[in-house]
């Protein structure tokens, strides 16, 4: 009996464990998220103050739709670049968050067995 109840007590600390490593990989993914979102901000807004201060000293409406064309490319590109970078971070947290919830189920499904 003794035997089953320090199993009983391991199990459910193995459970804590996992449980307490899912919300530290959460919260280091969501930092990493934020961080990568404010920078990406921070770069858009500089980008679109640029492109206004170019199109104030445009005298003719070709260079202006020359300057807002370049603008929008590489606003185009940034933003799938972006996108990817955001899919990879959340991918990351996803397999970060699974892994000890999975280590858990694969004891638990050998011990079964």
């Amino acid at each position: 009996m003794l035997k089953n109840l320090d199993d009983f007590q391991k199990f459910g600390k193995e459970h804590f464990e996992a449980v307490n490593s899912v919300g530290s990989a959460w919260t280091k993914g969501f930092q990493q998220i934020a961080a990568e979102a404010t920078d990406y901000s921070k770069k858009s807004f500089e980008a679109s103050s640029g492109m206004v201060e170019k199109l104030m000293g445009v005298k003719s409406v070709e260079k202006a739709i020359e300057v807002q064309t370049e603008f929008a490319k590489q606003s185009y590109e940034s933003f799938v670049s972006q996108s990817t970078k955001f899919g990879e971070l959340f991918t990351n947290l996803a397999k970060d968050s699974f892994k000890p919830v999975e280590e858990v189920f694969a004891k638990a499904q050998a011990v079964a067995k």
